[in-house]
């Protein structure tokens, strides 16, 4: 089975932060991968800035270095490269000067009549002072978008003054706070198993599903994000976007068609019926971790604070036990955790199924196990159908818990594109259904809040746990005491 490509209209993607991290891994690799699927037309350019001096010859260079390190050999088709290479172009800018802005609207004058996104791969601290300089120097056309990045805030007050500061020189329409969780092949195909399928849908209440789980978990540590990270946490970092976007998915109800504000308008019902959880049950209802020296797959590594040169109490590793207050979710636990430096590297959404009530099978045929829904956003993207079947053979009935297994690897005879490829042309195509809204992004940080606030209140301190295991012991006593476990990596 195949993929069909639809080619999107000519643009400029603007990449302020042309020249770090994100740019190198990420967005120019995805960018040339749209280029080798035949999506990108002509006459679309891909423009770095940043505030280093670099030629268009020299940055282009930089761009197939990063092809090189990011991709794999085969993927680099010489006259694709080159015709990808023919496409990028650069400009030194300097975000509080108005040093280059003016060789920039120079460039994009001779791109008028085209889509024209500016992508900001920087702090958000200079977001205000790009979005000034852009409507300075009148780059703003009837086709202009602006893609931020995450952190958006560092709690509330912060988001709102943010989106007040985007907001004064961009309409809500034009503003696409990415999200790559919500890129995900396996993300999007969960609206795809509610929705499009008789059999599920039914069955996604409180009368039959018993909890939920969300996982997100990383094998790696700190990776040269030692000042942002130990500001913000994983709660921060995790939790008030990636694992709180994916409960919305999960939980919503079914909007009125695919359509941005519909779907978008439910994911916010879902973020305001959140229970809140405060000083007076925070502690019961969540875990602070951070990991000590342990071992992973690549031998002995050091504990978060040795990585960091100093004493910290930041969290790297946070277990909630959230519910939501509405009609279809009453009395169902939706249990999430993250953290780094844990067993796996690993993401998933597990769909636990109440038991049956009562079994005709007498005690020879084995514990029956209730069924699970498990939905794997990485690696290996796929789902499995946890179900109760006869072990074949004579002998009586002995009863087995296995999986229907649909990886998508194997079911699909195509690439599974990097989650950007699709976000950065959702914004050519002015498709903001997997982008987030303003009262999203604040409804998510006004349940957050709280949680941040009630830690310092009771002095919760961050239980240490061993690196390369699954957190502290009190997240796996969060679940238990429910008389649940997490589901195990299968």
């Amino acid at each position: 089975m195949s993929s069909q490509i639809i080619p999107v209209e000519p643009f400029d993607y603007v990449v302020f932060g042309g020249t770090g991290d994100l740019a190198e891994r990420k967005l120019l690799p995805a960018l040339y991968h749209r280029q080798l699927a035949g999506q990108l037309t002509e006459p679309t350019r891909i423009i770095g800035a940043s505030r280093t001096a670099m030629t268009n010859e020299e940055y282009r260079n930089y761009t197939l270095a990063a092809l090189k390190e990011h991709l794999k050999a085969e993927e680099l088709e010489e006259t694709e490269v080159a015709n990808f290479l023919a496409r990028i172009h650069y400009v030194s800018v300097d975000a509080k000067s108005d040093q280059g802005w003016d060789d920039l609207k120079k460039l994009l004058d001779t791109g008028k009549d085209i889509v024209r996104a500016f992508y900001l791969a920087v702090s958000p601290s200079i977001f205000g002072d790009i979005a000034d300089k852009i409507r300075d120097h009148k780059l703003i056309t009837k086709s202009t978008r602006i893609v931020v990045e995450k952190p958006i805030g560092r709690d509330l007050a912060s988001a709102q003054a943010l989106n007040d500061t985007i907001g004064k020189v961009f309409k809500e329409e034009q503003i696409f706070r990415i999200d790559h969780y919500l890129g995900k092949e396996t993300v999007q195909n969960l609206m795809a198993l509610r929705f499009a399928n008789a059999l599920y849908e039914p069955l996604w209440n409180s009368a039959h599903i018993d909890h939920v789980q969300i996982t997100v978990a990383e094998s790696v540590g700190l990776e040269g994000r030692v000042t942002y990270y130990d500001k913000a946490g994983a709660l921060r970092d995790m939790v008030q976007n990636h694992i709180l976007q994916l409960l919305c998915l999960v939980a919503m109800e079914a909007p009125s068609s695919l359509d941005a504000e519909a779907v978008r308008d439910e994911k916010l019902k879902v973020l305001r019926s959140l229970k809140p959880i405060t000083d007076g049950n925070v502690e019961k209802q969540t875990v602070r971790g951070q990991y000590r020296a342990g071992a992973s797959a690549g031998g002995p590594v050091n504990g978060y604070q040795d990585e960091l040169g100093a004493a910290s109490d930041t969290e790297t590793f946070v277990a909630i036990k959230a519910e939501i207050n509405n009609w279809r979710w009453a009395g169902v636990p939706f249990y999430l955790r993250t953290g780094k430096r844990l067993a796996t590297r690993m993401s998933e959404i597990v769909i636990a199924f109440k038991p049956i009530p009562h079994s005709i099978f007498g005690e020879s045929a084995g514990r029956i196990e209730a069924n699970k829904l498990v939905i794997r956003l990485q690696p290996d993207e796929g789902v499995k159908q946890w179900l109760m079947i006869k072990d074949p053979g004579p002998g009586g009935m002995r009863l087995r818990h296995v999986s229907l297994d649909m990886s998508f690897a194997q079911a699909f005879d195509v690439r599974n594109p990097d989650a950007y490829e699709r976000l950065l042309m959702d914004v050519i195509r002015s498709n903001q259904t997997l982008f987030m809204r303003r009262d999203e992004v604040e409804a998510a940080w006004n349940w957050v809040d709280p949680i941040l606030k009630g830690w310092e209140e009771i002095g919760q301190k961050a239980q240490g746990y061993t690196s390369g295991t699954w957190g502290p012991s009190q997240a796996i006593a969060l679940i238990e005491r429910d008389g649940r476990t997490w589901h195990e990596n299968d």
